[in-house]
């Protein structure tokens, strides 16, 4: 399987990604500028953290229209698996693929450290490695990170079963302690928390590297009944 690893002007964790899919995954990936206007040849897109044109206006809002985001929108219209963390979450709220919006943490300070999550659907392509309400332990690191939306669309969310992961202890003040949710046809995720940041037990732990791997046993299993 082949990632791009979208970099934008202030992404910071753009390394960590990619350490995360070619060190301890074992596929193919590479960094894609984002004034890429083409990603015809990834399988995969992973937008990661950082603080992308400065945070300017609002967290993600100069960055959704970076040329590569045309890309990104194509790419998961055709179905494509596409990773939006921390920063990434927010560019992916700022261009539509996903519902609601973030907003200051309610404490109004920037937080890091380990927080635990439970998995609140393990049928995604995202999840299908960790158990139905497995508590997993990843680091967070936001200042913006308060997800919220309307009453109408948290319906839905809970409806289509699109909220994938929340906090166990709100660090945030996330409606529904919400830390990650899919678009409706499950092929986008968003989340606050750092899965690339806890691939390997020398980092403090690997609870995130099942969520990679459940990427590409989706997109092989996938590839061979169309084969």
């Amino acid at each position: 399987m082949r990632f791009a690893v979208v970099v934008f002007p202030g992404s910071n964790c753009d390394v960590d990604m990619l350490h995360a899919i070619k060190d301890e995954l074992g596929e193919e990936v590479e960094y894609v500028w984002h004034d890429a206007e083409n990603l015809d040849e990834f399988d995969g897109i992973l937008l990661p953290g950082g603080f992308s044109y400065g945070d300017y206006l609002r967290t993600g809002a100069i960055a959704r229209f970076s040329n590569v985001m045309k890309e990104v929108i194509k790419a998961a219209e055709a179905g494509k698996p596409i990773l939006g963390v921390c920063n990434g979450f927010q560019i992916l709220l700022e261009a539509g693929l996903l519902p609601g919006a973030m907003r200051r943490n309610e404490s109004l300070k920037f937080i890091c450290k380990p927080i635990e999550l439970k998995v609140e659907n393990n049928e995604t392509m995202f999840t299908s490695a960790y158990q139905q309400d497995e508590v997993i332990t990843i680091p967070i690191a936001h200042g913006e990170g308060n997800y919220y939306c309307d009453e109408a669309t948290l319906a839905q969310l809970k409806a289509n079963h699109q909220i994938v992961f929340t906090y166990v202890n709100n660090p945030n003040g996330s409606l529904e302690n919400i830390a990650g949710i899919t678009n409706e046809k499950g092929n986008v995720l968003g989340m606050m928390p750092h899965p690339e940041r806890a691939v390997d037990e020398l980092l403090g732990g690997a609870d995130g590297l099942k969520l990679f791997q459940s990427i590409v046993k989706q997109w092989r299993e996938s590839h061979v009944i169309n084969a």
